[in-house]
This record gives C-alpha cells, sequence and structure tokens, in this order.
C-alpha cells in the first residue's frame, strides 16, 4: 500500500511474505481479488476505529481532540484514506458499505452528548461528523504535502478541527 493500492500484486506480495507467486496466486486467485480482499480488511479496521471513536465518545467526557486524533488515526492507518480514495476513483463505492455502520454510530453517540443542545442536534451533529471525516479523509491524502507548503506542523488540522467541533453544539 506504500506505493499505491495499483502496486497490490501477487508477484509483488509474494516478494514481500517470501512465498510463491504460485502460493498467492492459489490463496486469491487472480490479482483483483487479493485487492477485494485487501480492501475488505481495510474497511473492516476503518470500521473498527470508527467504532472504537464512538465507544470512547460513550464512555469519556473526551475533548474534541481525542475524538478528533482517534477519527484521523482511522483514516491514516495502514493508509486507509488512501484505500477509499482509490475505492471511490475506481467507482466501487458499494466496498466502503461497512464503513456506513461506524459513521451512523458515531452520529447516533454524538446525538447522545449532545441531545440537551438547543436547536436541531440531529444536523449539528451531521455537521460535525461531515466536517470531521472530510478533514481526517483529506488529511490523509494530502495534508503531508499541503502542510509542508503552507509551512504548518503535523498535527494543524486535528488542531483545527479540534477547535471548530465544539462550534457544533453551541
Amino acid at each position: 500500500m506504500e506505493r499505491g493500492p495499483y502496486a497490490v500484486t501477487l508477484k509483488a506480495v509474494a516478494e514481500e511474505l517470501g512465498t510463491s507467486h504460485t502460493n498467492i496466486l492459489h490463496h486469491f486467485g487472480t490479482a483483483g481479488e487479493l485487492q477485494s480482499e485487501l480492501m475488505s480488511m481495510m474497511v473492516s479496521d476503518l470500521s473498527d476505529a470508527l467504532m472504537g471513536a464512538v465507544a470512547h465518545l460513550r464512555s469519556d467526557a473526551a475533548a474534541p481532540r481525542v475524538l478528533v486524533d482517534m477519527v484521523f488515526d482511522a483514516f491514516q492507518k495502514g493508509g486507509a484514506g488512501r484505500l477509499a480514495a482509490w475505492i471511490m476513483l475506481s467507482g466501487n463505492s458499494d466496498h466502503l458499505e461497512p464503513v456506513r455502520e461506524g459513521v451512523e454510530e458515531l452520529v447516533h453517540a454524538l446525538e447522545e452528548k449532545f441531545a440537551h443542545e438547543a436547536g436541531d442536534p440531529h444536523r449539528g451533529v451531521t455537521s460535525a461528523v461531515l466536517l470531521l471525516a472530510l478533514m481526517a479523509f483529506g488529511d490523509s491524502i494530502i495534508g503531508e504535502a499541503l502542510r509542508s507548503m503552507l509551512d504548518r506542523e503535523e498535527p494543524a488540522a486535528r488542531k483545527v478541527a479540534a477547535f471548530l467541533l465544539p462550534k457544533f453544539f453551541v
């Protein structure tokens, strides 16, 4: 994944694992099936990470920065954000369906936490989740290069997200 999803070939994986191309072929059949299995595993990891953020939010008063870090880490871990971009750009958005549950649970957990707020908590929560996910996704794709262009430190986007998150609930 460090070299991009198209670098995930049967031969490359076999070399990385120190096994034969034939052995990998036996288990996966084609490079497409190998890539599909990799997508499935990474999407599952992303979904699990979002569920972890939900559990933390429900069990702790969690400062916005803690939640922000958990969501940003979910997109950065193992290239999950880059994989999600590849999935979308290749037109296979159905592979992201398992993430839906994690996103929905995050919305519900935030609604529970901010139910006492005035106005329409659902709209504020969904707006907050949208901003947080888009920022984490964008940071995982182009954050390093953009921070370099702007001469900003590594956690700059996380700091901005943590600052903005509470603004949705005032």
